[in-house]
């Protein structure tokens, strides 16, 4: 199953039925998939040649897409236990950097928001942080140059870390998702709060007390 958003109106595409489903009106319409049918100098009735969106771009198998446990661990999307897995959330991604993604896990329905980087619970609506990384052993140098650092209640700026108060961010986390869309935002946790970093506003608002701080990225 497949999501995605027309306006406002979001809809899931069945591909083993073939068939698209306003997820909020529950009318179904079918689809059916086609080959495109192209011109050449050969002749008007040139074999079919299938074209397809995913071809320019394969996933990168580098990229790790994971999500915020219960016990404050990032884990893997995995295939033998959700309905897409890393390869296959990053396909969808580079369709649409600012899409949505519907899947499940056993009985439970998510949307994956891209744009906020969380996990969204459809039946009971909690919200968990998403990031996008590299897989172990792969090098990268866009992170090591750029401290992302907070302006304190007492106005002091205090650098991300993941052991400062367990946030569940450090520098290079931040910094990667800000390479991937300088204009976006990112959700993240401490041990008692979940917050959003708005990369356009540089501010960091607090989603329970709507507290909002400065941030600034410092390059070095």
């Amino acid at each position: 199953v497949f999501g995605f958003t027309v306006g406002s109106t979001r809809y899931s595409l069945n591909f083993s039925n073939m068939t698209q489903q306003n997820t909020v009106t529950g009318v179904s319409r079918k689809v059916r998939r086609r080959p495109k049918l192209t011109l050449s100098p050969a002749g008007l009735y040139s074999p079919p040649v299938l074209q397809t969106s995913l071809s320019p771009q394969l996933p990168d198998r580098s990229l790790r897409w994971e999500f915020m446990g219960d016990e404050g661990r990032w884990t893997e999307y995995q295939a033998h236990v959700c309905s897409f897995d890393s390869a296959a959330i990053e396909t969808q991604y580079q369709l649409n950097p600012q899409g949505q993604l519907l899947f499940r896990i056993n009985n439970f329905s998510y949307t994956l928001d891209f744009s906020r980087m969380c996990q969204i619970n459809s039946n009971i609506g909690t919200t968990r942080a998403v990031r996008r990384t590299l897989s172990y052993g792969v090098q990268t140098n866009t992170s090591s140059g750029s401290r992302w650092q907070f302006q304190d209640i007492d106005g002091t700026w205090k650098e991300y870390s993941k052991g400062y108060s367990q946030c569940s961010v450090s520098s290079p986390d931040i910094e990667l998702q800000y390479q991937q869309n300088p204009s976006g935002s990112m959700t993240f946790t401490t041990k008692c709060f979940s917050y959003e970093l708005d990369f356009s506003a540089m501010t960091q608002r607090n989603l329970s007390t709507n507290v909002t701080r400065a941030v600034r990225r410092l390059v070095q």
